[in-house]
C-alpha cells in the first residue's frame, strides 16, 4: 500500500536542523581532486599522459559528515585524529569555518599520517584513486580521551554519529565506552558501518549500510527482496537497533524498523554523476532529522531526497538547506511504496 507523507512536516523538520547539535566520532580525512586533461600517449609506455590543470581539497570521510551537517544549519562537535603533517593542517584549516575554535576533540598524532584520498579526474570523471593512510587503531590513551570527551558533552548533544571508515578511530573499546552512555541518556546514535566492527555496534539506534556492507556484514548473499529482508532481520536482531536503512544505489533505499514495518523508497535522482560522499550525506540527514525528534520514516525520506541531489554533483559534495527544501517541494505523495511486512 501507499504511505502518504506530509510535505509540510518534512519542511518543518528541515527548519529545525538549525536548533540541534551533533557529535561526530570517526575517521576524518582529506579528499584531493586533481583535474587533468589527456591529449597524447606517453612515448615511454602505451598509456595516456594526464596533464594537471587544477586541484582542489575537501573534507572527506567523517569530515564530510561535518560539512554536510553544518551546510544544513546544524551545529557539530567533532572527535577524531589527524596526523602531525601538512595534510592534517590543511584539513583542520578546511574545518575551521565549520567548527568553533576549541570545540571538538581532534587529536594530532605525530606517529600517524593524515588519511588522504587523491582522485585523479579527467573531463569530470574519476579515472584513478590513490590512498595514503595509516590504519592502526588508536592507542588506549587516545581512545580514553575521545570517550571522556563524549561523556563530557553527552548532556548538551542531541544526537551522535559513528562514521567508521576503518582507519583506526572506531575500535571495540571506543564503542564499548560510547554506546552504553548514549543509550543511558536516550540520545540517538547513527552508524555508517564497516564490516570489521559490525557486531560491535550493538545497541545503536540506526545502522545505515549500503548493500555491499549489508551483504558483507551479515554474510547473506543478495538475490532478491527476501534476502534483503533476511539481512535486515539479522542486523536488527544481532545489533538490537531500532532501524536499518539499506541504501541500494539506483534502487533507492529500504527502511526496516524493529516493529516489522518495511518501507521501500524509490530513488529520486535524475542523473547519477558521482556517488562520492553520498553515504555521508545520508548519514548526516538521518541524524539531523532524528535529533529534531522526527520519525525514522521521515528521516529516511529526507535522506533519500538529499542523496538524489549530491549524486548529481562532482566530488565530495554537500547540499544547502534551500536545495533540500526545493527537492522536497518537487516530490509528491506518491514517492513511497510501504509494505507492511512482518519481519520480526
Amino acid at each position: 500500500m501507499k504511505t502518504l507523507i506530509n510535505i509540510g512536516d518534512l519542511k518543518k523538520t528541515v527548519d529545525r536542523f538549525a536548533h540541534v547539535k551533533i557529535l561526530i566520532i570517526g575517521d576524518v580525512m582529506l579528499d584531493q581532486f586533481v583535474e587533468t586533461k589527456v591529449a597524447r600517449i606517453s612515448p615511454e609506455a602505451p598509456v595516456p599522459v594526464a596533464e594537471v590543470i587544477g586541484e582542489t581539497f575537501k573534507p572527506g570521510g567523517a569530515a564530510n559528515v561535518i560539512n554536510n551537517i553544518t551546510a544544513l544549519g546544524g551545529k557539530v562537535i567533532p572527535a577524531g585524529v589527524v596526523g602531525k603533517d601538512s595534510d592534517g593542517e590543511k584539513l583542520l584549516e578546511l574545518l575551521s569555518s565549520e567548527v568553533n575554535a576549541g570545540e571538538g576533540c581532534l587529536l594530532v598524532d605525530s606517529n600517524r599520517a593524515t588519511t588522504v584520498k587523491t582522485r585523479v579526474m579527467c573531463g569530470g570523471h574519476q579515472i584513478v584513486r590513490i590512498d595514503r593512510e595509516k590504519t592502526n587503531p588508536l592507542d588506549p590513551q587516545q581512545t580514553k580521551q575521545i570517550v571522556d570527551f563524549v561523556i563530557e558533552h553527552i548532556a548538551d548533544t542531541d544526537a551522535f554519529v559513528i562514521s567508521d571508515y576503518d582507519k583506526g578511530v572506531i575500535t571495540s573499546p571506543l564503542l564499548e565506552g560510547v554506546i552504553p552512555m548514549t543509550r543511558q541518556h536516550n540520545k540517538p546514535i547513527v552508524v555508517d558501518p564497516k564490516i570489521e566492527h559490525f557486531l560491535d555496534y550493538k545497541g545503536v539506534k540506526v545502522v545505515v549500510p549500503n548493500l555491499k556492507e549489508a551483504v558483507e556484514g551479515t554474510g547473506i548473499r543478495y538475490v532478491n527482496e527476501t534476502s534483503l529482508i533476511n539481512m535486515a532481520q539479522w542486523i536488527l536482531t544481532q545489533l538490537e537497533c531500532d532501524a536499518v536503512l539499506i541504501t541500494l544505489g539506483k534502487g533507492g533505499m529500504s527502511l526496516f524498523e524493529k516493529d516489522g514495518k518495511v518501507t521501500h523508497i524509490p530513488t529520486l535522482a535524475r542523473e547519477v554523476y558521482d556517488v562520492t560522499g553520498a553515504g555521508d550525506t545520508v548519514t548526516s540527514i538521518v541524524t539531523l532529522a532524528l535529533a529534531t525528534g522526527a520519525s525514522m520514516l521521515h528521516a529516511a525520506v529526507l535522506a533519500n531526497s538529499a542523496a538524489s541531489i549530491v549524486v548529481g554533483k562532482v566530488g565530495t559534495a554537500t547540499l544547502t538547506r534551500e536545495e533540500l527544501l526545493s527537492r522536497i517541494g518537487e516530490t509528491t505523495d506518491e514517492i513511497l511504496e510501504a509494505n507492511s511486512l512482518a519481519i520480526g
